[in-house]
């Protein structure tokens, strides 16, 4: 690899390299060698940065969990718009693209990994813990609206929500699920609390 070569926010075109790799390749190549081959810069340059391998995979991982945030308040200002069913929907076809399918197959595969990121998810599992939070939050604005009713746990609602959506957007090679599945699966965990035409 050629070194001396200037890269512009070096720790970006790295997350970026990395999220290449691991949807061509999977979680199981991506390497440290893999990152910095695709970035195209010298393996040093990701030790200049990051304190080890698995410090760099964690920040990857809070990177992505500190995108929610965008998702999530997109999310609560469609509360009262659209259907509460659609809503869902498409959050959680946002929620379980293949880059987070990619990045939960890493969280799962490498203890080290899950390790350093309770410092930040004390419990569950990073980044369906944060999207679990994200759709409850998004259920509480549904019912300060008055589409969800008032006694509706939304909590057992948001989990049961991204453990079924988990667990049909997971394990597929290549096209994600029929949407009109998960439309339909979505319509019958929230059936009881919807309170919407």
């Amino acid at each position: 690899m050629p070194t001396g070569v200037a890269l512009r926010d070096a720790r970006e075109q790295l997350f970026a390299a990395a999220e290449r790799v691991l949807l061509r390749d999977g979680p199981n190549a991506l390497t440290s060698r893999a990152v910095t081959a695709e970035a195209g810069c010298a393996k040093g340059v990701l030790h200049r940065h990051f304190a080890d391998f698995d410090d760099f995979l964690a920040e990857l991982v809070r990177d992505r969990i500190t995108r929610l945030d965008v998702q999530a308040a997109a999310l609560r200002e469609s509360a009262g718009t659209g259907t509460v069913v659609g809503n869902l929907t498409a959050a959680l076809g946002d929620v379980f693209g293949s880059l987070a399918l990619g990045i939960l197959g890493l969280v799962v595969a490498r203890d080290a990994l899950r390790a350093r990121l309770r410092t930040t998810t004390p419990v569950g599992l990073p980044l369906l813990t944060e999207a679990t939070a994200v759709i409850g939050s998004y259920l509480r604005s549904e019912r300060d609206v008055g589409r969800i009713t008032p006694e509706a746990d939304v909590e057992a609602l948001a989990l049961a929500l991204i453990g079924t959506g988990h667990l049909l957007f997971a394990g597929r090679e290549g096209a994600p699920p029929d949407p009109e599945g998960v439309r339909r699966t979505v319509a019958s965990v929230v059936a009881g609390a919807v309170r919407e035409a």
